[in-house]
């Protein structure tokens, strides 16, 4: 049987049996602690209600949600993820925006006590436990014990498991089960994906630049095996940016991503092209995240030194800007965007977008990202190399 990006980590997993799961084990300190300690940081709380803000994009039933729970009314996120249903990537993108409030796990505390029973309230307990963990409030076991008492609650739900797979820090054998834990309640997971592409740029990033690395591999699979109209078919491009960051935090490429000729070899210029014309062909507007990508997608655009069509997502977006990746690899993401967006709109050309008005995309062939980019990494001497094989299994996409 071939092997796929997927197959070669889980074989390496080590068996562990899981903890026992209860709700007592998301309710232990998740409340009394963080109200004292956040009624210290006035400040930080309103970074943090800013940060969730910017987090919902153009969801206004979450941003009216959050706004609720920001004031101590549960009952509008309640009502929110019960209408959500399974949409995954929509109920994954809302829990975790929610669990961004300052008080989230307070006011979920609260909310299980009084409905023992209910896993929305278990799940938004776990994602505010792990927000709480990664900004060293709590420590990451508590944090998995609530996703994985959070699971048990909701067996059918990925978003505790993408909790889990936010704790993770490295793309190791236990990052693929977890990922693998997702996929298998939601295939086409978007959230998870992106993590996933972020853990994995991560290795052997100290040994510089690797044209072959892993994570071009683990993109094409994953776009090739989505179907043809799938969101994932920009994974590529994340694949190329999330590598650059890990990249460029250890000193092996330029911090001006503009500057570096990862964007710029024949190959990445390929896969940009590529995730360019998908986009204008497939774009959906109802999805969740589709805000992320088109971020990604500008950013690539303009770091590869095409501004006229980065100029096009630039008046997509508008103002939801998101921190990835214009952060990467340690820059103000707001001024980099803002900064980026004003050189693109100067370079237009008059008439308007490659889309023609509002609206309106050119109709072009159906074609869409498959091939593993493989892309120069910036300044390596390895960017010439013939591409790699073609990862994962041969077989077509899905319809």
């Amino acid at each position: 049987m071939p092997r796929t990006p997927l197959s070669q980590a889980r074989r390496q997993a080590r068996r562990q049996e899981r903890p026992a799961a209860t709700v007592g084990a998301m309710r232990d300190g998740a409340a009394l602690d963080q109200a004292a300690l956040d009624r210290t940081e006035p400040d930080r709380a309103a970074l943090d209600r800013t940060e969730s803000d910017r987090a919902a994009l153009d969801d206004a039933e979450l941003l009216s949600a959050r706004a609720a729970l920001a004031q101590g009314r549960r009952q509008a996120a309640r009502s929110l993820l019960a209408r959500t249903g399974d949409d995954w990537d929509r109920r994954g993108h809302r829990i975790t925006v929610l669990a961004l409030e300052p008080y989230a796990a307070a006011w979920a505390h609260a909310w299980l006590v009084a409905e023992p029973d209910s896993a929305d309230a278990a799940v938004l307990l776990a994602l505010a436990q792990v927000r709480r963990a990664l900004r060293g409030r709590q420590t990451p076991a508590a944090a998995r014990a609530a996703c994985r008492a959070a699971a048990a609650a909701a067996p059918a739900d990925p978003t505790p498991w993408l909790g889990l797979l936010m704790l993770e820090r490295e793309g190791t054998a236990d990052a693929v089960r977890i990922f693998e834990e997702v996929r298998a309640r939601h295939r086409d997971h978007h959230h998870a994906h992106h993590r996933m592409i972020a853990l994995l740029a991560e290795r052997r990033a100290d040994a510089g630049p690797d044209p072959l690395h892993e994570v071009y591999d683990f993109a094409a699979w994953a776009a090739e095996q989505a179907p043809a109209d799938s969101p994932l078919a920009i994974l590529p491009i994340v694949a190329h940016a999330e590598r650059y960051r890990a990249l460029a935090v250890r000193g092996h490429a330029p911090a001006d991503p503009t500057t570096a000729l990862h964007w710029r070899d024949h190959r990445a210029a390929d896969v940009m092209k590529a995730a360019f014309d998908w986009w204008l062909e497939w774009e959906h507007d109802g999805h969740p995240r589709l805000l992320v990508d088109l971020n990604f997608l500008a950013h690539a655009k303009f770091c590869e030194g095409l501004p006229a069509e980065a100029a096009t997502l630039f008046r997509r977006i508008g103002d939801h800007v998101t921190p990835a990746p214009w952060s990467y690899p340690d820059r103000d993401p707001y001024a980099a965007f803002h900064a980026a967006r004003t050189a693109a709109l100067g370079h237009e050309r008059p008439g308007g977008d490659r889309r023609g008005g509002e609206g309106r995309r050119p109709r072009r062939p159906r074609h869409r990202p498959t091939g593993s980019p493989e892309a120069g990494e910036p300044e390596s001497p390895e960017a010439g190399e013939p591409e790699s094989p073609e990862a994962g299994e041969p077989g077509g996409r899905r319809t």
